[in-house]
C-alpha cells in the first residue's frame, strides 16, 4: 500500500476501475467492510483520511475526534487497500472555500436540523474527493443513512461519473451501531445507548407483522429510547432513502432513523426498510462475533 497526501498523487497511483472508501480515520469494522468491498469491486482501493472540520458542529468535538494515522494504514492495508490518501488541510482547502454545494431538502430535516452546516461540510469534502480522485465507485455506510441519500442525490446531480455503494450497518455483540464515539460511553452509558438499537429492533418486528404507519413505527422507536433516563431523544423519523422527505407510511423504499444524546455522547442509528414485492423487509446490519478493534489498545 502507498501513502499519498495530494489528489494528483492518487490520481497517478490509479489503474483499472477505482473504488474509493471516504473516511475520517480511526478505523473501525464498518470502514473495513466498505474497504473489503471495493476490494471485491476494484482494480486499485483508496481510502481518505481526512477529519473534515467544516462538518462539525461543535469545536469541542473536532479537538477531541481521534487521530490514528499509523493505526489506520495498518488497518486499511490488511483490509486490502492500495493507496492510502492523507491530504493536509491545506490541501483539501488552501483557502476557504467560497463555493457552497448544497442538496436542498435532503440536508434540511434530522441531522440536517440538529447539526446546522453539518451537510453543507459534508457535501463541498465529498464533492473534492469525487473531483480530486476520480473513482468508478464509492463507498457509504447505511448507518448514515441521510448522508447516503445526500452523497447520492448530489453525485447524480452534479454528473460524477461515479457509482455510489451504500454498505450495511456494521453492529457490535450487543447490536449497537458500530462509531468511533462509542468508546466514549462508559459502561452505565453504554446500556442507555442500546435503547436505539432496541427500538429499531422492535420496529423491524412490527414491519415484518405488516405495520407501516410511521406513526405507530416512530412511537416504537421513540418510546424506547424515552423510557431510559440516561438517554435524551432528538428525533426518531421514517423517511426516504431517495430524498430524506419524511413519510406518512411505507409507500416507497424507506428508514427509521434515531438520534439520541447518552452522557455527553451523540449516536445516531437507523433501520433500513426496503420493498419486496407485496411486504416489506428491513435492514439492521450485520452483527460482530466478538469485541469491536475499537476497543484495542496499542
Amino acid at each position: 500500500m502507498r501513502t499519498v497526501t495530494t489528489f494528483a498523487g492518487v490520481r497517478k497511483e490509479n489503474r483499472g476501475s477505482i473504488g474509493l472508501v471516504p473516511t475520517m480515520g480511526y478505523l473501525h469494522e464498518g470502514h473495513l467492510s466498505l474497504i473489503e468491498a471495493a476490494r471485491d469491486a476494484s482494480d486499485t482501493v483508496v481510502v481518505s483520511l481526512f477529519v473534515n472540520p467544516l462538518q462539525f458542529n461543535e469545536e469541542a468535538d473536532l479537538a477531541t475526534y481521534p487521530r490514528d494515522v499509523e493505526r489506520d494504514g495498518r488497518l486499511a492495508e490488511d483490509a486490502g487497500a492500495d493507496v492510502l490518501f492523507v491530504p493536509s488541510l491545506d490541501h483539501v482547502y488552501p483557502e476557504p472555500p467560497l463555493t457552497a454545494v448544497t442538496v436542498a431538502g435532503v440536508s434540511e430535516g434530522m441531522e440536517g436540523a440538529h447539526r446546522p452546516g453539518h451537510f453543507a461540510g459534508v457535501a463541498i469534502v465529498v464533492a473534492k474527493l469525487l473531483a480530486g480522485i476520480q473513482p468508478d465507485r464509492a463507498y457509504f455506510g447505511r448507518k448514515d443513512a441521510q448522508q447516503l441519500a445526500l452523497v447520492t442525490r448530489m453525485a447524480a446531480d452534479l454528473s460524477f461519473p461515479v457509482e455510489i455503494v451504500g454498505r450495511p450497518t456494521v453492529r457490535e455483540q450487543d447490536g449497537l451501531a458500530l462509531s468511533s464515539r462509542n468508546a466514549y460511553l462508559s459502561d452505565e452509558e453504554r446500556e442507555a445507548a442500546l435503547t436505539l438499537s432496541a427500538g429499531l429492533e422492535a420496529v423491524a418486528a412490527v414491519v415484518a407483522e405488516g405495520e407501516g404507519s410511521a406513526a405507530v413505527l416512530e412511537a416504537l422507536a421513540r418510546g424506547a429510547v424515552d423510557a431510559e433516563p440516561r438517554a435524551r431523544l432528538e428525533y426518531a423519523t421514517l423517511a426516504s432513502q431517495a430524498d430524506a422527505a419524511p413519510r406518512r407510511g411505507l409507500d416507497t423504499p424507506a428508514f427509521l432513523a434515531v438520534a439520541a444524546r447518552v452522557g455527553e455522547t451523540r449516536l445516531i442509528d437507523n433501520v433500513h426498510i426496503d420493498s419486496a414485492g407485496d411486504h416489506w423487509v428491513t435492514d439492521l446490519g450485520v452483527r460482530l462475533e466478538g469485541p469491536s478493534i475499537l476497543y484495542e489498545e496499542g
